[in-house]
């Protein structure tokens, strides 16, 4: 293989399959027999709690509220251990019927667990304004580790049920939005594509291997892709929109009994970040589908298409496909962390090395990438769908990225070491751009050059538009749910074709097959509203990664600092360690000047390279 991630060399079957790349769980368990033995120690700390809570929380001084809350802490840390094992070995096998019972079995028991706490959110809600401000406002440290965690509490004050209203949605969720959830990951991890080989005969093959061929040079390739994909799609499509309705009218229930004005605002304040504000980033995004529309005229024109269809749309305009193995990836994406910083490469290391990472594709396994962050005394996970292509190399350094993130911030502890969803993907991309930049810099070929920058250039598109059409497909998903009722799977697809049109423009067309792609993303089912935070997370990582690259050096520690920092602080207070204005409005403006930048760049590397 000649490319710029190596050297030419022969790479074996094992090495382009990440064969053996496994994760190992059982330290999660540290050193408990199983899963109910670290359940069984969390039930006895929940009876010390009620105990000792019940009835105080709302008037206990900083030194009790910081006594009790380190016990409360060793309680998480216990759920989140026998939480994490059973749903990563789950992720990783979904086929196996024991792994599918061990994640009931845990989140039967952790919800009962749960269910005994209920009263310490809600008799903090009741606590008085002076006294929470006294509390909050002592200098003294040991509040540190959930200062912002009990400031941040106070926002849900008006949605908060009855403790025996609360109980009943808490226990009856396993069996209602959890469960849908979790028949939607069993139907979507046993799809399967069947392509055509070359000598004739037909191959078995993950979901995931048809959406990768959506990248391929051959335009032929790409059709046969999308033909399996769709084909993929139609058993139990129908089953799928059922539980789609089910989780929309899951959602409009809670939504209306919480007293949430809208179906994003419980989102939004997940993410600590109001819906005007929110609104004010879609409408920036969508007010500049100029981007999208003009990257998809020009590459029509350096596919030589009159127009292209969605399943040219990440073709790769590279003349040749690379295939990628496991340890030239991880070189390239080691190579990438170095350069920024010795402190993170080293992190990156011990995923790549110490058994942090499932990488192989293979039926029955999870699609997709994600990170898990665990609990602060462990270790984060990644998985992935390894195929090969250059694709996911970019993929590996954005999971690394969530990775060193979340290994940085564990010492937040449980209450603060996650971000809020509009911060979880800065790391993540600015890893995969710092991996970008890297790559550029080694190339002179021109037509390489421009397959390079191209990608970049696409994967903002895909994180920042493309999450933004999928938001106002499911803003109308929800809204035409409690206003019309029941979704028919037709007007399902008829939403989401006219989001996709509206966002690809008019050089894209979209096929009758692709209408029902909406079906296989688990966003939609899992986290509702969770999409724009990839748009949020996006343009905040290249207005980051730019003040790097002003600054330099000096910014490294600050960015650092960022990363340690977890969610111990507003989104606001967050983006100023790192002199980014998140409650300015014109900040979305400013990044999406980037992305409008490394539009211009592309254009000017198809001219250079003698394609338009």
């Amino acid at each position: 293989m000649t490319s710029a991630l190596g050297a030419e060399r022969a790479p074996d079957a094992d090495d382009l399959a990440a064969h053996g790349v496994s994760w190992d769980l059982l330290p999660l368990l540290d050193g408990a027999a199983d899963v109910d033995a670290l359940l069984d120690s969390a039930d006895a700390i929940a009876a010390e709690l009620v105990a000792s809570g019940r009835g105080h929380i709302a008037a206990m001084s900083p030194s009790e509220l910081a006594a009790f809350h380190r016990r409360y802490a060793e309680l998480i840390e216990l759920l989140g251990r026998a939480g994490s094992y059973a749903s990563l070995r789950f992720s990783a096998d979904t086929v196996d019927p024991a792994n599918g019972a061990l994640v009931a079995h845990v989140e039967e028991r952790g919800t009962a667990i749960n269910t005994q706490l209920l009263f310490i959110e809600l008799e903090w809600a009741e606590a008085t304004d002076a006294h929470v401000d006294a509390v909050l406002s002592n200098p003294d440290h040991q509040l540190d580790f959930i200062r912002h965690h009990l400031r941040a509490a106070r926002r849900y004050t008006p949605h908060l049920l009855s403790e025996s209203e609360e109980r009943i949605l808490t226990e009856k969720s396993i069996t209602g939005a959890g469960a849908f959830g979790r028949l939607f990951d069993e139907l979507s991890s046993a799809m399967e594509i069947s392509l055509e080989q070359p000598d004739g005969t037909r191959q078995t093959l993950p979901l995931a291997n048809g959406l990768a061929l959506l990248q391929h040079p051959d335009r032929g390739v790409r059709q046969q892709a999308h033909a399996a994909v769709t084909a993929g799609l139609q058993p139990g499509l129908r089953t799928r929109a059922f539980v789609f309705n089910t989780l929309l009218n899951d959602k409009s229930v809670d939504d209306r009994l919480r007293s949430y004005p809208t179906w994003i605002t419980s989102r939004n304040l997940a993410n600590e970040a109001g819906d005007a504000s929110v609104q004010a980033l879609v409408d920036a995004v969508v007010g500049r589908y100029d981007i999208p529309h003009r990257w998809y005229a020009l590459k029509a024109k350096i596919l030589g298409l009159p127009v292209i269809a969605d399943y040219d749309r990440m073709a790769s305009v590279a003349s040749t496909e690379a295939q990628v193995p496991w340890s030239v990836a991880t070189e390239v994406v080691m190579d990438a962390y170095s350069s920024f910083s010795g402190e993170l490469a080293g992190v990156v290391q011990r995923f790549l090395r110490e058994d942090w990472i499932d990488a192989p594709n293979r039926l029955g396994k999870r699609p997709g990438a994600f990170c898990a962050y665990t609990v602060p005394s462990h270790h984060p996970y990644v998985l992935l769908n390894w195929t090969s292509r250059t694709r996911d190399v970019a993929t590996l350094a954005h999971e690394l990225g969530h990775g060193v993130h979340g290994y940085l911030s564990r010492e937040q502890g449980v209450f603060q070491m996650s971000t809020p969803l509009t911060l979880a993907e800065t790391a993540s991309v600015f890893g995969e751009t710092v991996t970008s930049k890297r790559l550029l810099g080694m190339i002179t070929d021109p037509n390489e050059r421009l397959a390079l920058l191209a990608a970049t250039l696409e994967d903002s598109i895909a994180t920042v538009f493309r999450q933004i059409a999928m938001n106002r497909f499911e803003h109308a998903v929800h809204t035409g749910r409690r206003n019309d009722g029941e979704l028919a799977v037709e007007h399902i697809n008829d939403l989401w074709a006219q989001t996709q049109t509206d966002m690809l423009g008019p050089s894209v067309e979209i096929t009758e097959g692709y209408r029902t792609w909406w079906s296989y993303i688990p966003h939609f089912m899992h986290t509702p509203g969770y999409v724009y935070a990839y748009a949020y997370g996006q343009l905040l990582a290249l207005s980051v990664y730019r003040r790097y690259e002003e600054v330099g050096e000096s910014f490294v520690p600050r960015y650092l600092d960022l990363l340690r920092a977890g969610g111990s602080m507003s989104p606001e207070d967050l983006g100023r360690i790192v002199d980014c204005d998140l409650a300015d409005p014109n900040f979305w403006v400013g990044g999406l000047a980037i992305v409008d930048e490394q539009l211009t760049a592309a254009e000017e590397a198809a001219v250079a390279a003698g394609r338009v």
